[in-house]
């Protein structure tokens, strides 16, 4: 395969990236897959990169975390600080976030403090979640294990051939950097919404779907005659009959079999819809669920509900619960909620039954935002212990005197020897996708240098900033890369530009390693959009959140930290 058939085949991919309809760990598998049969690249080289140090590294730290995040000192910590003028404790939450983000995975770090902060009286949530999500993703930039990004970059580093990225190579630009953008995120965060408190947990907007089943003794009858205009707490926005769409809906509208009523209002009186026979919620036996206790969750970055409908998945069976409604943000979802597609970050409500908090799937598939169901956590002396073991192995992979993955297994084996984990855990969280993501795109990026389109791209971007200098060039890696995260996501920016900085630094005959920190921090500057990375998707329908309020709170975020890191890399790694 030629090399302008490899770049052609690169462009399709970020074509269906972008598209999102196909999940990135399948995209990436097929392309590596097909890059094997065409010949480009080896079999071998292809197994190769699966067992990539880098990578073997990222896996075991993810399941390190694992036990970490199950520990109450977080949600202590939090609740402690929010209390006070609103400034005051968004700087001392995005603080604390950053900080723990440096060390620990900061999905981790979001999710465990998004129910705290969902729940707590003090400042409205909508004001707190997006600095939430950006300080983790600011705090992670600053060592090499703050953020999958960086360790990933770290695996196309390994597989170049080039020394591998040491724990604080990140720190001297990453470190000044966070600082600066979590100032400019202090200012910023007046632009986000102040969306009311609720007096419920569970008084969100949501949007609650009810068919109108045959022989029902509603059917013929007016709204006015039903009484379902005095409903309490609840609103009968619309009516949906035969794809044909009512609303408003006048008193006077006759029901028929069939319809869709469509309500609104505040979700926890639900159980008012009881007293009407023949009006069902979604899913088969949804009545005997209504009273049992409402749970509100949030769709997690490893669920395998992303992107599949709840028809598909046959929710009823898997958690036994009763989907009540779905939210997107602040927005409306319209269709049949068996029908809809669902997407990571999407808040749910659901009637759960008495053994719903015993299914062993939970944790993989949802964050949790109510009170009423709480995760199995640690005790003190665990937390210690797993802390403590953390601590020490990040604290002797920085001095040298342990390599990071040996310290990380020897954690790992303590942390199953004391049954802190158990193998059952690791099998139901193990990050299957990402590691196939990961694997796959080291492929990719081996077919694009072993074709000749790395170099193809390289000597493009010579042209273009011949008469900019290397510096011009260094820009343009770091500008491509910012561009790509906020379209697809930071791990796939990282894959796909990691091969045209490398080879644009060859080209122009400098130091790879500007080019290699352009590609990392571009790859983690993703703060204009919520569906580049993934905590922001974490706090995007709990924060009742439009794409425009990650608009004004990210840019000037967006615009000190390309500034930061534009100025700083030079400085630190010169050409």
């Amino acid at each position: 395969m030629s090399a302008y058939l490899v770049l052609a085949s690169i462009g399709i991919l970020l074509g269906l990236l972008i598209h999102g309809r196909i999940a990135p760990a399948v995209l990436f598998s097929g392309w590596a897959v097909g890059y094997v049969i065409s010949g480009v690249i080896s079999e071998q080289a292809m197994l190769a990169s699966f067992s990539n140090p880098a990578l073997i590294t990222l896996l075991v730290l993810m399941l390190v975390s694992l036990a970490l995040e199950r520990s109450p000192l977080l949600e202590r910590l939090s609740d402690s600080l929010l209390q006070g003028k609103e400034w005051r404790a968004s700087l001392r939450l995005m603080g604390l976030t950053a900080g723990l983000s440096a060390f620990l995975n900061n999905t981790a770090v979001v999710g465990s403090l998004l129910g705290v902060i969902s729940r707590q009286r003090y400042i409205a949530p909508s004001r707190l979640l997006i600095p939430l999500s950006f300080a983790s993703v600011l705090g992670g930039i600053t060592t090499l294990v703050g953020t999958s990004t960086n360790l990933v970059v770290n695996s196309f580093v390994v597989n170049a051939g080039l020394p591998a990225l040491g724990m604080f190579e990140f720190t001297l630009v990453g470190l000044p950097v966070a600082v600066l953008c979590l100032m400019g995120l202090l200012f910023s965060r007046r632009f986000l919404p102040a969306h009311q408190l609720q007096s419920n947990e569970s008084a969100q907007a949501y949007f609650l779907e009810a068919r109108l089943e045959a022989g029902s003794p509603l059917v013929g009858h007016s709204i006015e005659e039903n009484g379902l205009r005095r409903l309490n707490g609840l609103f009968l926005l619309e009516i949906s009959r035969h794809d044909r769409l009512i609303s408003p809906v006048s008193p006077d509208e006759v029901l028929e079999a069939g319809d869709v009523l469509v309500f609104t209002g505040e979700v926890e009186k639900v159980q008012a819809l009881q007293q009407f026979s023949g009006l069902q919620l979604f899913g088969n036996g949804a009545d005997r669920l209504l009273a049992s206790n409402l749970v509100e969750v949030v769709i997690s970055n490893e669920s395998e509900l992303a992107n599949r409908t709840l028809q598909e998945v046959d929710f009823r069976t898997m958690f036994n619960a009763g989907v009540v409604g779905i939210r997107r943000g602040g927005r409306r979802l319209y269709g049949t909620l068996g029908k809809i597609p669902l997407r990571v970050g999407d808040s749910m409500l659901l009637a759960v039954g008495p053994d719903f908090k015993q299914h062993r799937n939970l944790d993989r598939n949802f964050h949790l935002l109510s009170n009423s169901l709480q995760r199995p956590r640690l005790s003190a002396r665990q937390s210690l212990f797993a802390f403590s073991g953390f601590g020490l192995v990040i604290g002797m992979a920085a001095f040298g005197l342990l390599p990071l993955l040996n310290g990380l297994l020897l954690l790992l084996a303590a942390l199953l020897l004391t049954r802190i984990l158990t193998l059952s855990e690791l099998r139901r969280r193990f990050p299957f996708e990402l590691i196939m993501v990961i694997g796959s795109a080291l492929t990719v990026a081996k077919a694009l240098e072993s074709s000749g389109a790395a170099a193809l791209v390289a000597d493009t971007m010579h042209s273009v900033f011949s008469g900019y200098g290397v510096m011009g060039a260094f820009v343009g890696v770091y500008l491509i890369t910012l561009l790509l995260t906020e379209t697809v996501t930071n791990n796939a920016a990282a894959a796909l530009a990691f091969p045209i900085g490398l080879s644009t630094a060859q080209g122009f005959g400098v130091d790879p390693m500007p080019f290699i920190m352009a590609v990392a921090f571009g790859a983690s500057a993703c703060f204009l959009v919520p569906f580049g990375y993934q905590t922001h998707l974490m706090v995007y329908s709990p924060g009742r959140y439009r794409v425009a309020d990650y608009i004004k709170a990210g840019l000037p975020v967006s615009v000190l930290y390309s500034a930061g890191v534009l100025i700083l890399v030079p400085l630190y790694f010169p050409f």
